[in-house]
C-alpha cells in the first residue's frame, strides 16, 4: 500500500482507497492537473492497494477458473477480502469505523454514475474502490464487502481502473478546496441538470465569428440571464431528459419569465402608442392652413 499525497499536517477532506491489480496505472492517471495539485496539497489523499500483495499463493496468483465452466478467469475472494481488510484496519487506526466505509465495486451491472451521486459520495471521509479484472470477482466476497455497485456506462472495459479514476475525478471536484473557483463545480454541466452555456475567450473576432455582444456589455445581470437561456436551450436540444427534470423543479422561473415578458410587451405597446400619437400630432401640425398675409 502507498500514500500518494504530501502530508501537510492536516487531515485531507477526502481519502480515496483503490483496490487494484494495477496501482501504478491509477497513480499516474490521477497525478496531474487539478487532482494532482489537490493530492500534493493534502486536500484529498489517494491510497493504491495492490490486491496481488495479499494473495497466499506463492506465485502471486489471484485468479482461477470459475466453477461450472465458462470463458476466462475469475479473481479469487481471499486476496480481495484481505486487501479490503487491510484498508479498513488502516482507516480504523485513524479513529474511524473502517468496516463502515463505502466500498464501490466498478461494474456495468451497477447503477449509472451521475453528478448527483458524485455530490453524495463527496460527503464521505473515506471511499474504497474495488477494481475488477479478467471475468470479474468471486460473488462471495462482493456480498461480504461491497456497499455500492456503480457503472460509468453501458459498455465493457478491460478493468475497473479507468472508471474508478473517472469517478474519483468527478467526486474530487465536489470536495471543498479542490477547485480554485468554488462556484465552478456548481455552474458547470450537470451541476443543476443543465448543460453548460457556450464560453468564449480572446480574440473577440475569430474566423469571422464574433463574441456575443451581451458578454462584452459589462452588465452582469444580462450576462447571467443570457447564460441561463443558453444553458436551457442547449439542454432542451441535446438532453431533453435533463431539461424536463429542470423544468419540473423550476416552475417559478417560467412564471417570472412570463411576467417579465408581459411587462416588456406593455412597455413596448406604451412606447409605440406615444410614438403614434407624436406622429399624428406632427401630421396634424403640418396640415394646418397657412395664415394669409
Amino acid at each position: 500500500m502507498g500514500k500518494d499525497y504530501q502530508d501537510k499536517g492536516e487531515m485531507p477532506h477526502m481519502n480515496f482507497h483503490v483496490l487494484t491489480l494495477f496501482p501504478e496505472m491509477v497513480r499516474q492517471g490521477l497525478s496531474e492537473s487539478i487532482i494532482g495539485r489537490a493530492l500534493s496539497k493534502g486536500i484529498i489523499s489517494l491510497e493504491t492497494v495492490n490486491i496481488r500483495d495479499y494473495t497466499t499463493d506463492r506465485h502471486k496468483k489471484v485468479d482461477d477458473y470459475p466453477y461450472g465452466g465458462g470463458a476466462g478467469m475469475l479473481m479469487q475472494a481471499q486476496p480481495v477480502y484481505d486487501a479490503w481488510n487491510a484498508v479498513a484496519e488502516g482507516i480504523g487506526s485513524r479513529g474511524r469505523a473502517g468496516t463502515e466505509a463505502r466500498v464501490i465495486y466498478v461494474t456495468p451491472q451497477g447503477r449509472t454514475f451521475h453528478q448527483e451521486l458524485a455530490k453524495e459520495l463527496a460527503k464521505e471521509e473515506d471511499l474504497i474502490f474495488l477494481c475488477g479484472h479478467y471475468e470479474g470477482i468471486d460473488e462471495r466476497v462482493l456480498e461480504e464487502i461491497v456497499t455500492d455497485y456503480v457503472s460509468v456506462g453501458d459498455y465493457v472495459l478491460t478493468g475497473g481502473e479507468l472508471p474508478a479514476m473517472v469517478m474519483i475525478d468527478a467526486i474530487s471536484r465536489m470536495v471543498p478546496g479542490v477547485l480554485s473557483n468554488e462556484l465552478s463545480g456548481e455552474t458547470e454541466s450537470f451541476g443543476n441538470y443543465l448543460l453548460e452555456y457556450p464560453q468564449y475567450s480572446r480574440p473577440e473576432l475569430w474566423h469571422d465569428k464574433s463574441v456575443p455582444q451581451v458578454l462584452l456589455s459589462g452588465n452582469h445581470q444580462k450576462v447571467d440571464e443570457w447564460r441561463l437561456e443558453q444553458s436551457l436551450e442547449r439542454t432542451r436540444s441535446l438532453r431533453p431528459d435533463l431539461y424536463e427534470k429542470w423544468v419540473q423543479e423550476n416552475q417559478e422561473y417560467f412564471i417570472k419569465k412570463a411576467k417579465r415578458e408581459e411587462r416588456k410587451r406593455r412597455l413596448e405597446r406604451k412606447r409605440q402608442w406615444k410614438t403614434d400619437k407624436g406622429t399624428e400630432a406632427l401630421a396634424e401640425g403640418n396640415t394646418e392652413p397657412k395664415a394669409e398675409s
